[in-house]
């Protein structure tokens, strides 16, 4: 080895131990904006860590042909460019910014089409390397709805797990075929949704033409701007990939915009005939890192800021709502999306262990409760009319595992404090209605809820399972179509491509309607209006009115009264007030795209009439 070539390799590795030095401060850094030492400093971390890196990259690819004479292998830079993709889409994670999400994609893709790992199946550390690159990309294709490039990821990962339990039989590698089992889970659960519309926010499909004059001059006493949300569920079994659950992540997509740029147009995989990735690179070998920019659409204005929290401790979720109150500005709103297994302190024993609730939770814990009735001054104000104050104990969500006691027990009362600043609520559960009480309690702002049904509902029961197939509710917010499919067991395959059009089309004509209905309404309430300027939230609430239409017809054509309650606070001026001529529409017809077209006229006729009497049929709201 000449003593150039001895400079260079010296140079790269000194680079490779300050670059892997500079990422292990930043390694357990929480993935999300709202933890460590706050976004400053975590973003000035990230930028010496991203520095260092891509110092290394550049040296390498200026030296390529040195270091690999001088005995650089290639799984050496599959690792270098996994780990800048790692740090991308880390970066993503604290600030919701798409481009650090395209990026890492872009590093990762390489990497296969490259085959930077091949070769390298003898030496176990490096598997280990290669197995970690997999599940990180298969993360990234799925966040971005990279449908083709998931099935083909989730075959070569299968195989990959295979080969390393038959190559590597001391070392254990029931972890990696768990993981394995979790990402063929979550893709068949999601089904659903791949080969429809996108779930984030897309001009092309979610702008309504006609509507658009009447939002351009909504005016309310008050606009409020959406920039910050968190989103958390935890049930017993659900579907999840990593740590990212199934209705997160569809939350995750719904508050985020679709790139309407060359990355929308979703190009197939292509695979060479050993089964590898094509590779069209003009420089083989090198990595642009240039080329998120005709990626990305720089006329959209910036996603929403999420913290996505996997399984928190109370105090952990308190923690960063805390942290987003106090930098939350005066003119914006906060979303905190929860979904999770809830238990009322009036329920029977029998009721409880049905639904899979130990028996020591029947009650709210006694040391927690004693807290607050220790301070309830602090309370004073939301006492009710009889001087009962268990309303805000009694009744909880388990954000965890319920072995783990009270540090996983979140009451209504938790939230009130942070009614100070203004709230956009959804609690999907079966406990929902627990929150009602947070309606008149708040501390200084009303904050907007959207409480999901105490059950989901199926024209077929059988086979529709939550932990199989996510939440309902929350299926409604994201993708209402395939919601309303899975409601009326109707299985729309990709031959339905006329009816599925024609169905979005009767859709988005109800959704038109509404948005003028709720933009031309004195009544409206000043809760919902300061929201609707939002496009994001507008859209949960047109989502939010489809699902109460649906599902209260659905149940008003089986003559079931008081099945379920769908609440939203304050009222829409769009009442559901079904009468009993209309029970069997759903029933009798058996073509969705009239099905659709009964509701949502069904919906929007409705508007005008006058409530004379108590309804037996009417859903409060």
């Amino acid at each position: 080895m000449s003593k150039e070539d001895n400079t260079v390799t010296t140079t790269f590795r000194t680079l490779v131990e300050t670059a892997e030095r500079k990422f292990a401060r930043v390694r357990d850094v929480p993935l999300h904006p709202y933890g460590g030492s706050g976004v400053q400093q975590n973003g000035h971390f990230f930028h010496k860590v991203f520095k260092a890196y891509m110092r290394l990259w550049k040296y390498q690819q200026e030296n390529r042909a040195k270091l690999v004479n001088s005995g650089l292998q290639r799984w050496e830079i599959g690792e270098i460019a996994s780990r800048i993709g790692q740090l991308y889409f880390n970066q993503y994670l604290r600030t919701s910014e798409a481009r650090f999400l395209l990026e890492a994609y872009i590093f990762y893709e390489a990497i296969i089409k490259r085959n930077y790992f091949e070769g390298s199946s003898e030496d176990r550390g490096v598997r280990f390397k290669e197995l970690r690159f997999y599940a990180r990309f298969l993360m990234v294709s799925l966040i971005l709805n990279r449908v083709e490039m998931v099935k083909l990821l989730v075959e070569k990962f299968k195989d990959l797990v295979e080969d390393s339990n038959a190559k590597f039989r001391g070392t254990n590698f029931k972890e990696w075929r768990l993981v394995v089992q979790e990402i063929i889970r979550f893709s068949k659960a999601d089904t659903a949704t791949m080969n429809a519309r996108p779930l984030r926010y897309s001009a092309m499909f979610d702008l309504h033409p006609t509507s658009l004059p009447y939002i351009a001059r909504f005016h309310a006493k008050r606009l409020l701007k959406f920039q910050d949300a968190l989103l958390t569920s935890y049930h017993k079994n659900e579907v999840k990939f990593a740590e990212l659950t199934l209705d997160t992540f569809r939350m995750l997509q719904c508050l985020e915009w679709e790139p309407s740029g060359s990355f929308y147009q979703k190009q197939p995989v292509e695979l060479t005939e050993m089964q590898t990735l094509a590779d069209h690179s003009v420089t083989s070998g090198l990595i642009d890192i240039n080329l998120v920019a005709g990626m990305t659409d720089p006329t959209l204005p910036p996603n929403p800021i999420k913290a996505v929290l996997y399984r928190p401790s109370v105090t952990q979720l308190m923690a960063v709502i805390a942290t987003v109150c106090e930098e939350l500005p005066t003119d914006s709103v906060m979303l905190i999306y929860l979904s999770a297994p809830g238990n009322s302190g009036r329920d029977s024993t029998s009721q409880m262990e049905s639904s899979g609730i130990s028996r020591k939770f029947s009650k709210p814990n006694t040391q927690f409760l004693n807290h607050h009735k220790l301070n309830k001054c602090l309370c004073e104000n939301h006492v009710t009319p009889k001087g009962d104050l268990s309303q805000y104990f009694e009744d909880y969500l388990l954000l965890g595992p319920s072995r783990n006691g009270g540090s996983n027990i979140l009451y209504p009362s938790d939230i009130i404090p942070f009614t100070r600043r203004p709230l956009f609520l959804i609690i999907d559960s079966d406990n929902s209605h627990a929150f009602k009480v947070l309606h008149g309690a708040e501390r200084g702002e009303p904050a907007a809820l959207f409480l999901s049904p105490s059950r989901p509902s199926f024209k077929n029961p059988i086979g529709s399972d939550m932990a199989q197939n996510g939440s309902q509710f929350t299926l409604f917010l994201t993708a209402p179509l395939q919601a309303f499919c899975q409601l009326v067991d109707y299985n729309l395959s990709s031959e339905d491509a006329d009816m599925y059009n024609d169905a979005q089309s009767v859709i988005s004509t109800a959704f038109t309607e509404w948005e003028v209905i709720l933009c031309t309404s004195t009544s409206l309430d000043l809760v919902w209006a300061q929201l609707l300027s939002d496009p994001f939230l507008r859209r949960l609430i047109l989502r939010f009115i489809f699902c109460r239409a649906v599902l209260a017809l659905f149940h008003l054509a089986r003559k079931w009264r008081s099945i379920f309650a769908l609440f939203a606070y304050q009222n829409f001026p769009i009442p559901l007030l079904p009468s009993p001529k209309l029970c069997n529409l759903l029933s009798n017809d058996s073509q969705i795209t009239l099905r659709l077209q009964t509701v949502l006229a069904f919906a929007t006729t409705c508007k005008k009439k006058k409530k004379k009497k108590k309804n037996p049929y009417v859903v409060e709201f």
